[in-house]
């Protein structure tokens, strides 16, 4: 075992004491130490319930013959941090967790580990620690939130962030303002609909990462902590067969992922995260792939924002190994691989049950015949950029119009509240990309502020910083290369016509090259906006969102 070199030997004899300094007993000093990464804390609703979720993980490891040690793990509630300069910190926070991880578990030598965590750049970076550690590991999240309901709707937080925008525009009182305000987000656990936190937390499933359930059982189920503690005992089950996270996370189960993002109608930062992984595991992932995928893969649910049902009701349809049933119909998964429950893809949904078409369309019935997200390219997005599909208004799968040109996101937002944007407009809000930002914030509170002033189906907004899967419309993020480098998206003037095709993955400016190239040669770089600390030093590492804005050393 791993942990022998701390345990064994008289070398070995001070890191005992250390051990019992612990309170830790010879007995559980034979047995595997697993160590149980906690992302419990008391400032993100998906998180304050993984105190329970870490203690029901440490009985199963118990019980099966296993020593568990939690260490943390940080994590940002992007809600929270929205609108301000908190979300700067939000995407960056997955290399940091990624390398504390990495770091408390090597200095430890732990000989497996469990991870728990929940919300939108935690899974991923919990994941990106996994393949580079690589020792037996799996993964339980804290699961979703269920709806609110106000006025006798289902409801979710890019409800409330919309209601704030139908307000501003004189269509919801201040006292419908408040009801949504207490009654949107109702429970502890990931908010409630298909944005990045559930996303990811099903695609860590569909990877073969995580046990069934791990994605839609919601966190106030008692089946949660019941899949908690068989997550504690199958760790013990994958230390005993040796079976690693580079032996789970292959191409082809990266592929698996991404067929299954389509079909679900993920957010558009698995776009960012799964690339991530994959460059942690070895595995080339491009994004410009997803569009093939996307080709031959039906969209068959549409959760909010896209729609009206909700992780709850995902659960309850029979979850993703349903969603996986039915994408085997035609032969569109790999399904023998190896996965965290020590069978094969084809054994975990062998008696996958779809319960509610209305929830999960049948394959030959789906709201589209492509994918939910699509990757668009063009003058505007030489590299790439991403766009939600299945959330656009069919209206504007192919819009052409104005830009309207701004370099931060506060000032679109003035513009937008201040009734500055009208219909046919293309907003464009820059120099918020990964270097830029830098953090490549997200932009839910214009994209939620035109929808709720009900102009989502009229005015498209396209960024090189990122959109939270709670946004719908025509947003169109990612764009590459970024304007802090001098990407396309930084020579955009106010009034050039942007036109954008989605079906076609087209995104480009009506601008001949000869005015572009008069463009780029008067181009100068902005100062920095951010000179010092860990942003700083992010942006001088980070690499371009089309390669899942991961740090390199130069």
């Amino acid at each position: 075992m791993r942990s022998d070199s701390v345990k064994r030997g008289m070398q070995q004899a001070p890191h005992r004491s250390l051990f019992n300094a612990l309170g830790l007993t010879k007995e559980e000093l034979d047995r595997p130490l697993v160590g149980i990464v906690s992302s419990y804390n008391e400032i993100v609703p998906g998180h304050m319930n993984l105190d329970k979720i870490v203690e029901a993980v440490k009985m199963g490891v118990a019980m099966a013959g296993g020593t568990p040690i939690v260490f943390p793990a940080i994590a940002v509630c992007d809600g929270i941090a929205m609108g301000h300069i908190g979300m700067k910190y939000s995407l960056v926070t997955r290399d940091l967790i990624a390398d504390s991880t990495e770091a408390m578990a090597m200095a430890h030598a732990f000989d497996a580990l469990v991870m728990v965590p929940n919300c939108d750049k935690n899974v991923p970076g919990l994941l990106m620690a996994a393949a580079r550690i690589n020792i037996p590991t799996i993964f339980v999240s804290g699961g979703p939130m269920l709806a609110g309901h106000v006025k006798g709707e289902k409801r979710s937080l890019s409800s409330m962030f919309e209601a704030v925008g139908a307000y501003t525009a004189g269509k919801m009182t201040q006292e419908d303002v408040y009801e949504f305000e207490c009654k949107a987000c109702p429970t502890c656990g990931s908010c409630s609909g298909m944005y990045t936190a559930n996303s990811m937390n099903c695609l860590t499933e569909a990877i073969g990462m995580g046990l069934a359930g791990n994605g839609t059982i919601p966190a106030v189920y008692s089946e949660r902590i019941k899949l908690a503690k068989h997550a504690g005992m199958k760790v013990m089950e994958l230390l005993e067969k040796n079976i690693r996270p580079r032996d789970i996370l292959t191409r082809e189960a990266f592929l698996n992922a991404l067929t299954v993002d389509m079909a679900l109608g993920c957010s558009t930062n698995t776009m960012l995260h799964l690339p991530a992984i994959a460059h942690e595991a070895g595995v080339e992932l491009n994004v410009d792939i997803a569009n093939e995928i996307s080709a031959r893969t039906p969209n068959l649910c549409h959760l909010a924002p896209a729609g009206y049902t909700y992780m709850e009701d995902l659960n309850e349809a029979g979850g993703i190994y349903a969603v996986m049933k039915e994408l085997t119909k035609k032969e569109l998964l790999y399904t023998d691989l190896i996965t965290a429950t020590g069978k094969t893809v084809s054994e975990n949904i062998a008696d996958a049950v779809n319960k509610n078409p209305e929830v999960i369309r049948p394959i030959e019935n789906p709201y589209s015949e492509t994918g939910g997200i699509a990757v668009l390219k063009g003058n505007l997005a030489p590299d790439s950029a991403v766009v939600k599909r299945s959330a656009v208004a069919p209206e504007m799968m192919k819009h052409e119009g104005p830009a309207r040109v701004f370099d931060c996101e506060e000032d679109a937002i003035a513009a937008i509240k201040g009734g500055r944007i009208v219909s046919g407009d293309v907003v464009v809000i820059r120099y918020e990309g990964p270097k830029g930002g830098p953090g490549m914030r997200e932009m839910l509170n214009p994209t939620s502020a035109i929808a709720g002033m009900g102009l989502g189906s009229e005015v498209a907004l396209i960024t090189d910083g990122r959109f939270s899967g709670a946004s719908r419309g025509a947003s169109i993020g990612h764009v590459c290369p970024e304007a802090a480098v001098g990407g396309p998206i930084a020579l955009v003037e106010e009034g050039d016509i942007i036109e954008i095709d989605i079906n076609a993955n087209k995104l480009s400016m009506k601008v001949s090259e000869e005015e572009l190239n008069e463009r780029r040669a008067k181009w100068q770089p902005k100062e920095p906006k951010v000179k010092t600390g860990y942003l700083a030093r992010y942006a001088a590492m980070v690499s371009s969102a089309s390669r899942g804005a991961v740090l390199e050393i130069k």
